[in-house]
C-alpha cells in the first residue's frame, strides 16, 4: 500500500516520540513509493504474468503493459538491456513477447516475423503492419465527447441560441434556430452548455466545463445581430440560451505514457459528470495546467483521512464538536495519504487537466491528491 506524507504531528518536548513514529511512517512510505516506481528494488513482473504473448492487431500498448507490469508506465524498463528493439513503443502484430530472467531481473524479448517482399518489374516494395499505438485516442475518446474547459470570459462573450419560428424551446438534428450573432468566424459550430464552474481548493476559478450538446451549421448571415443555424449531430436536446463555440477541439493524439515527478502534485477537483463517486473509466479534472503536465502523465491517486484530534479519547476534526487545540501541544495528529487509485492524464488546458481513472480500489472524491504513481 502506498502512502505520502502531507502533514506532520505538531512539534513540542511531550510530543517527540509521537512525532518520530510518524516520521518512521513517512520514511517507510518514502522507500514504498520507490519501490513501485522500479528505483530501489528492481522491476518487479505482476503476479500471473504469462511467460509469452503474441501481439493482436486491435491491442495497445497499454494493454499488454498491463497483462506484465503492476506499474505499466514503466514498460520501457522490460527493455533496458535488449538490443532488438530501440523504441520500445514500437511493437507490431504478430511479434511473440517472451520472459526471461537476466541476473535476477526480467527482460522482455521478442519474436518478429521476417518482412515481406514484393518484387517487380521495377518495383522493390517492404510490407510490414504498423505498429500498435500505446493508448491510442480511440480509446479515450467515447469518455470525452469533445467536452472541455473554457474561460468564464470566452463563454460570456459566445453567440446563443434564441428560439425558431414554431416557437419551440427545445431543438434538435435538422432544426433551424435563430441565434444571436458576434461576428461570424466559422460555418461550422459546436453548441454547448456551462455544465459548471470549475475551481481550485482555494476557491479560484481554474475554467468552466462545459458540455457539446450538438453541432451547428451556418445558413444564413444576412439579418444584422442574427444568424439562422441548422443543428445536427445531437447529442441532448440544445436549448435557448446554449452557446455557439467555433473552438477548434484540439489534444485529440495518442499517448507515450510516463510517470509523474514527486514536484506533480496536485488534487482532483471536479469531473466530467458531475457525480460525487468516481471509478474506473471516470474522467476527473485535476488542478494542474499545461505548464505543470503534459498528455500521458500517470499520477497515483490518494485519500487522505481527516485529521485526529488526540485526548482521553481521540475524536476526528468536526466529530462531536472535537475541537483543535490553540498550543502547539501535540494534540493534532495529520492522518497520511493511502494510494487508492491511478489516472493517466491525456488532455490539458490553461489551468485544469483531464484525467481518466484506470484504476481504483476506493471511490474517489473530489479533494482527492493527485501525485507521483
Amino acid at each position: 500500500m502506498s502512502i505520502i506524507s502531507t502533514g506532520a504531528v505538531d512539534d513540542t518536548m511531550a510530543t517527540r516520540i509521537l512525532k518520530k513514529s510518524c516520521t518512521t511512517l513517512f520514511s517507510a512510505g518514502v522507500l514504498l513509493l520507490a519501490s513501485l516506481t522500479g528505483q530501489a528494488f528492481g522491476l518487479t513482473l505482476k503476479e500471473g504474468a504469462p511467460q509469452t504473448y503474441t501481439v493482436e492487431r486491435n491491442d495497445t500498448l497499454w494493454d499488454i503493459a498491463n497483462l506484465f507490469l503492476d506499474q505499466p508506465w514503466l514498460w520501457p524498463e522490460l527493455w533496458q538491456n535488449n538490443t532488438q528493439i530501440i523504441n520500445p513503443h514500437l511493437i507490431y502484430p504478430g511479434d511473440v513477447l517472451t520472459i526471461r530472467m537476466i541476473d535476477g531481473e526480467p527482460q522482455l524479448v521478442v519474436q518478429r516475423d521476417k518482412k515481406h517482399i514484393t518484387l517487380g518489374p521495377s518495383v522493390r516494395k517492404q510490407t510490414k503492419p504498423a505498429p500498435i499505438s500505446t493508448l491510442p485516442w480511440s480509446a479515450i475518446e467515447p469518455y470525452l465527447n469533445k467536452n472541455e474547459l473554457i474561460s468564464d470570459e470566452t463563454y460570456q462573450d459566445l453567440p446563443y441560441l434564441m428560439g425558431n419560428q414554431t416557437a419551440d424551446t427545445r431543438f434538435i438534428t435538422d432544426d433551424i434556430v435563430v441565434s444571436r450573432s458576434y461576428g461570424r468566424s466559422s460555418d461550422q459550430y459546436r453548441i454547448i452548455r456551462r455544465q459548471s464552474t470549475i475551481k481550485n481548493l482555494d476557491g479560484d476559478v481554474l475554467g468552466i466545463q462545459v458540455l457539446h450538446i450538438a453541432d451547428a451549421e451556418m445558413i444564413d448571415d444576412t439579418v444584422p445581430f442574427q444568424w439562422l443555424v441548422k443543428v445536427n449531430n445531437s447529442n441532448f436536446e440544445a436549448q435557448r440560451g446554449d452557446r455557439l463555440y467555433d473552438g477548434e477541439f484540439a489534444g485529440a493524439q495518442d499517448l507515450v505514457l510516463q510517470a509523474a515527478t514527486s514536484e506533480q502534485n496536485g488534487h482532483v477537483v471536479g469531473n466530467l459528470h458531475q457525480r460525487e463517486l468516481l471509478g474506473k473509466h471516470d474522467v476527473v479534472i485535476v488542478d494542474l495546467g499545461s505548464e505543470a503536465i503534459e498528455p500521458g502523465t500517470v499520477m497515483g491517486v490518494y485519500a487522505q483521512g481527516p485529521d485526529i484530534i488526540d485526548g482521553d479519547t481521540p475524536q476526528y476534526a468536526g466529530e462531536n464538536n472535537a475541537l483543535y487545540s490553540v498550543f502547539d501541544d501535540g494534540s493534532t495528529v495529520h492522518q497520511p495519504a493511502i494510494k487508492i487509485g491511478e489516472i493517466i492524464i491525456f488532455k490539458t488546458f490553461e489551468k485544469a487537466s483531464y484525467g481518466i481513472i484506470t484504476r481504483a480500489r476506493e471511490l474517489v472524491k473530489t479533494g482527492a491528491i493527485v501525485a507521483n504513481p
